[in-house]
């Protein structure tokens, strides 16, 4: 497709088209991405609807998108997806493998309409492999990898942290460099192809740090037990008068020799030179920590080097004064949000649509994109989620 240059006002990927076929967690995510980014994006929603089970409005993940209804098991609902996808820079899919080729929109027949067209798949588990057909979700496919059993207490089990590491880091992010990647080479060749993006595949990447210093001797393959993961005293988090957290990094000695001082510990108590006195020391600082609340202790490391913060949850998290002068986080249709990351000096992303509702723009996009076929769904149809 010929691009035109990018609208400074509306972000680096303005003048992008990306057809998305809806589905839920990483693959929306990644389109969202694109979208704040500023690409056209389109998502192809099913009568009756898939989400969240909330209401379509408050679905974050589907902002800075358009919708348009197709069923793709009606006569001509694929020969529509074919008809988008010859328009578009970057198709992304989440089915199980051969369930788009099984329903005519898969690689074959949209590379065919659009040979320089990215086709991107997003799965768990992988276009191939034993487990390929299986079902899973983010928790199964971060347990295979190593990541799962890096969280939590040495003696209890692993937590689950949301579904951020894997469906998120793991599968939307990998997705996203896969997609900018693959389209830089369609660009100057002419020819597309189909990024596999795999949960575990990305998650596995995500540790690779950790597989290099377990091969170097200087990493435990036990939980709680190493530097980064709750095994050092000086990192990890500690429960305040108040049953609040404050959260510690004070890695670096002298970092650490700031903490310890506004900690108000004794060298002695502090001394952490032997990982033998690890519990120790951790038990010395868990113990000031109780003496004063989560807000006392916010006050006494604030503005220092200490590398400590208060734990925060999700609805606090915008109120915090340095995230709150960023503007990490907007206001949007009454929709407290993160704001588009990362930033750009010439070229700012910006939310620029809300969540779309499902099948609100078929007729818009239809004339944008030149596709005279995709007609609206008929009167009556109901267009919620399930």
């Amino acid at each position: 497709m010929v691009q035109t240059d990018p609208d400074p006002t509306g972000g680096p990927l303005t003048g992008m088209r990306v057809l998305e076929l809806a589905g839920i967690g990483p693959g929306p995510f990644a389109t969202m991405l694109l979208g704040d980014l500023g690409a056209d994006v389109v998502r192809v929603d099913r009568p009756g609807g898939q989400g969240l089970g909330v209401d379509p409005a408050y679905d974050v993940t589907n902002r800075n998108k358009r919708s348009v209804l197709v069923d793709l098991k009606a006569p001509g609902g694929p020969r529509a997806v074919l008809a988008l996808a010859a328009r578009a820079d970057i198709l992304v899919e989440g089915f199980r493998p051969g369930v788009a080729e099984r329903l005519g929109v898969g690689p074959e027949a949209a590379l065919a309409r659009n040979p320089a067209l990215v086709y991107g798949r997003m799965t768990g588990w992988g276009q191939d492999g034993p487990l390929a057909h299986a079902a899973g979700h983010d928790i199964g496919y971060i347990a295979v990898t190593g990541a799962l059993a890096l969280t939590g207490p040495a003696e209890g089990p692993p937590y689950a942290p949301a579904n951020l590491l894997g469906d998120y880091a793991g599968g939307s992010l990998y997705l996203v460099v896969g997609l900018l990647a693959a389209l830089h080479h369609a660009r100057a060749t002419g020819r597309g192809q189909v990024v596999d993006a795999a949960i575990v595949d990305g998650t596995a990447h995500l540790t690779a740090m950790l597989h290099g210093m377990l091969a170097a001797g200087g990493w435990q393959d036990r939980r709680a037990a190493n530097l980064l993961d709750g095994g050092a005293p000086f990192y990890g988090t500690y429960e305040t008068a108040d049953g609040g957290y404050m959260a510690v990094g004070a890695l670096e000695p002298r970092f650490y020799g700031t903490f310890v001082r506004l900690l108000g510990l004794p060298q002695a108590a502090a001394d952490r030179g032997d990982p033998g006195r690890w519990e120790e020391v951790r038990a010395a600082v868990a113990d000031r920590f109780r003496q004063r609340t989560r807000a006392e202790w916010t006050a006494v490391f604030e503005g220092t080097d200490a590398c400590v913060a208060p734990v925060l949850s999700l609805g606090e998290a915008p109120h915090h004064p340095h995230l709150a002068a960023r503007g990490t986080f907007t206001e949007e249709g009454g929709i407290t949000q993160p704001a588009p990351a990362p930033r750009f000096s010439a070229t700012p992303a910006a939310v620029r649509r809300p969540p779309a509702r499902p099948g609100a723009d078929t007729a818009d996009v239809a004339r944008d994109w030149n596709v005279p076929g995709l007609a609206p769904p008929d009167e009556g149809e109901t267009t919620h989620e399930a």
